[in-house]
């Protein structure tokens, strides 16, 4: 994507309305969204590397699940209690109204090119994770985005939904599976780019290659953004209103920066992760669902394995993860040095308490750091016995900075989960966390209208209600 004049200016002394940090999904989903309600703002994007959606929201370095909670078992540890599946599936059920709202204003065009249906499959073994999925399922069927749910123990219906699950697998062992039709993959990195080219032909900029150093409330209210050229090396600043740092791993770091009191005792942990990838177009063609299932013991949340079919690009492609890495960078093309730059004397003792408190997923850590190449495929062999080492090759994908929160008593607390950061006077907002965040960035947006811009709830009511509506149940709108 290439830069755009826009016909607002991005340096010197005008003041912009809206500086927005990082060009991933969430920052595009606002600047969307914003240059639709106002369109006489002056807006600019600032994203350090050269193209958008290079990090968390590029393609390669997420599932791409469209997270509705149809499938993800780490959504609902008790089977029976289906509240947070329920909430999730509304959440992205904003999302796809949003998507077909923008889309029928012409503001967001082919939504086919970054949507794809594609059903949402969970698969267990053994007696007890029967008895769980057999009563998440009649759970999640009293709500009505469930109600089309399939539940079966017969091999040969699994065999029809996945056959690569059911072939070479010992005729004795015990499974079962539920499958949606309506789940979907999203190439979050095609949605990037269409919400940019919102923003862009709204007259407003998107700039490449600024990596934004500092954040400075000023005595008459307005922020100083400061940053680097990294192409020329020159240093700039601009002055603004607004600012929203979706910068990912290092949000973190810039609202420390910017001292802002709402982030005092927050950390983040940092994990990566793998993923095996075929491209083999006779065992593509075999498999067209996402398939989650049981994370290992000890594995955190975001860790739950699954087998997705994936569509980049026009082509198609399977992938099986994730295996959990640790770095103490905090982008994928970050620096080692990344996470103690974050850290304060006032997070230190959470994030020490956290550790503690997370021995398994710790010990978890460092057996899939030492893992075998040979021992992650035996995972994938879990899933399709057959599997051909020959077909697949190990690839690595995005690198996530879990939110540690302070728990009130000198601990701290590590959530895995997107959290919304609001200054108290609503001139700064930050997002901190991972899963299912970008599935969800239009509901986390309407949050933070909501929280940031009250003073023009009744000015935008009209396009809030037509883009962001507040009556939004599990249903699911076409796209």
């Amino acid at each position: 994507m290439t830069e755009t004049t826009p016909l607002h200016s991005v340096t010197g002394e005008d003041v912009l309305d809206a500086v927005l940090i990082g060009g991933g999904i969430m920052s595009a989903t606002l600047g969307a969204l914003l240059s639709t309600l106002a369109p006489d703002w002056s807006i600019a994007l600032f994203e350090r590397l050269g193209e958008p959606a290079a990090e968390s929201s590029h393609p390669w370095n997420n599932a791409g699940t469209g997270h509705s909670g149809l499938c993800e078992l780490n959504y609902m540890p008790d089977p029976h209690d289906g509240t947070r599946p329920a909430g999730i599936a509304a959440q992205f059920e904003l999302s796809r109204r949003c998507w077909a709202a923008l889309a029928a204003r012409g503001a967001l065009t082919d939504p086919g090119a970054f949507v794809h249906p594609t059903p949402h499959v969970t698969v267990v073994f053994g007696e007890r994770d029967i008895a769980y999925l057999r009563q998440r399922y009649a759970t999640l069927r009293e709500q009505p985005g469930f109600a089309e749910m399939e539940y079966t123990e017969d091999r040969a219906v699994i065999e029809r939904w996945a056959p690569l699950l059911v072939r070479g697998r010992d005729d004795r062992e015990q499974m079962a599976a539920t499958r949606h039709l309506a789940g979907t993959d999203v190439d979050f990195g095609a949605l990037t780019r269409a919400l940019l080219a919102t923003m862009t032909a709204a007259g407003n900029a998107v700039r490449l290659h600024r990596e934004i150093t500092g954040l400075t409330r000023e005595k008459d209210g307005l922020w100083t953004v400061r940053g680097r050229d990294l192409g020329s090396g020159r240093r700039f600043q601009v002055r603004t209103r607004f600012v929203f740092v979706g910068a990912g791993g290092y949000a973190l770091r810039l609202l420390q920066r910017a001292g802002l009191p709402e982030v005092r005792g927050y950390g983040v942990f940092p994990l990566g992760a793998q993923f095996l990838r075929t491209d083999n177009p006779d065992v593509v063609a075999e498999h067209h669902a996402k398939v989650y299932s049981q994370a290992a013991l000890g594995a955190p949340p975001m860790s739950v394995p699954h087998l997705d079919r994936r569509e980049v690009d026009g082509a198609a492609s399977l992938l099986f993860g994730p295996y959990a890495t640790f770095s103490t960078r905090l982008l994928r093309s970050g620096k080692l040095t990344d996470l103690f730059t974050t850290l304060r004397p006032h997070n230190i003792r959470p994030l020490l308490s956290v550790a503690l408190r997370n021995v398994d997923l710790v010990r978890f850590l460092i057996s899939e750091l030492l893992a075998s190449r040979r021992r992650k495929f035996a995972q994938l062999r879990r899933f399709y016995p057959t599997a051909d080492p020959a077909d697949w090759e190990l690839v690595r994908a995005g690198q996530r900075a879990q939110l540690v929160k302070p728990d009130g008593k000198g601990g701290g607390v590590l959530e895995f989960g997107t959290e919304l950061v609001t200054g108290a006077d609503g001139t700064v907002a930050g997002l901190l966390g991972a899963s299912p965040g970008a599935s969800i960035a239009p509901s986390i947006m309407r949050e933070l209208l909501e929280r940031c811009f009250p003073a023009r709830r009744y000015e935008w009511a009209p396009l809030l209600a037509e883009l962001l509506p507040s009556d939004v149940d599990t249903g699911l709108t076409p796209l």
